[in-house]
C-alpha cells in the first residue's frame, strides 16, 4: 500500500508551504493575500493567483459588517454550506433565497434565472450586508443591475461564479464597476462555491475569539 502523510498537522502545514513555494502572490495586495491563499488552497491550482483581483478594502469591509451583525447574502446553498458558522461573530444571518417558494413564477415573469431572482429578493436585505456568490452569473449580473438602477450597496462582494456562458463577463463587470463597494473575484472561467466560501472564511476567521 502506498505511504501517505496522516498527520493532519503535517498535511495542512504542508499544503500551505507548497502554496507560498509556487504560487506568485507578489501583485495581490497584502489585504488579500490570505484569502488568495486559502482560494488557491480549495481548488489546488497555484496559477490562479495571476486572475485574483479585488479591492485592499474587501477584507475590513466584510469585517466590520459581520461585527455590525449584518447578514451575509449566499447565491446558493453550496456557498452557504461551505461557510464555517462558528467564525460568525454575531450568529450572522446566512440568507439564501433560491429555495423560496416564490422564485420559479417569479423568474418566469421577469424571463430570467432562478439565481437571478434569487437575488431580486435581495433588495430589502441588501445594504450594509455581505453578498457572497460562488456559483451562477446571472446572480452576479443582476446584482450589478441592482447596483446600476441605484438599489442600497452592500457592504462588500465576494463574487466567484463559475462557468463558460457568463462568467468571465460578469467577473469583469464587476471588476470595472463595483459601484465602490470592496470586492474580491477571480477573473475568467474558474470559480466556485468552494473558492467562494474558502474566501469568505479566510476574511472571517478570529472574528468570534
Amino acid at each position: 500500500m502506498t505511504d501517505y502523510l496522516r498527520d493532519p498537522d503535517a498535511i495542512y502545514a504542508q499544503s500551505f508551504a507548497t502554496i507560498e513555494a509556487e504560487a506568485d502572490l507578489s501583485a495581490i495586495p497584502l489585504p488579500l493575500r490570505d484569502a488568495a491563499i486559502r482560494m488557491i488552497h480549495a481548488c489546488g491550482m497555484v496559477d490562479l493567483a495571476a486572475d485574483i483581483d479585488g479591492d485592499p478594502r474587501v477584507a475590513d469591509a466584510v469585517r466590520g459588517a459581520l461585527r455590525a451583525g449584518e447578514p451575509v447574502l449566499c447565491d446558493c446553498e453550496m456557498v452557504r454550506s461551505g461557510v464555517i458558522r462558528r467564525q460568525l461573530p454575531l450568529d450572522n444571518d446566512l440568507v439564501l433565497t433560491l429555495n423560496d417558494a416564490e422564485v420559479p413564477a417569479l423568474a418566469r415573469r421577469l424571463g430570467t434565472t432562478r439565481s437571478a431572482t434569487a437575488v431580486e429578493l435581495w433588495r430589502d436585505r441588501l445594504e450594509g450586508a455581505v453578498v457572497l456568490i460562488g456559483n451562477a452569473p446571472t446572480a452576479l449580473f443582476h446584482l450589478l443591475e441592482l447596483l446600476d438602477a441605484g438599489v442600497s450597496r452592500p457592504a462588500a462582494i465576494v463574487a466567484t461564479p463559475v462557468g463558460f456562458v457568463g462568467a468571465a463577463e460578469s467577473k469583469a463587470a464587476l471588476a470595472a464597476n463595483a459601484h465602490f463597494v470592496p470586492f474580491l473575484t477571480v477573473h475568467g472561467r474558474r470559480g466556485g462555491s468552494a473558492i467562494a466560501s474558502a474566501a469568505f472564511n479566510a476574511i472571517a476567521r478570529g472574528l468570534s475569539e
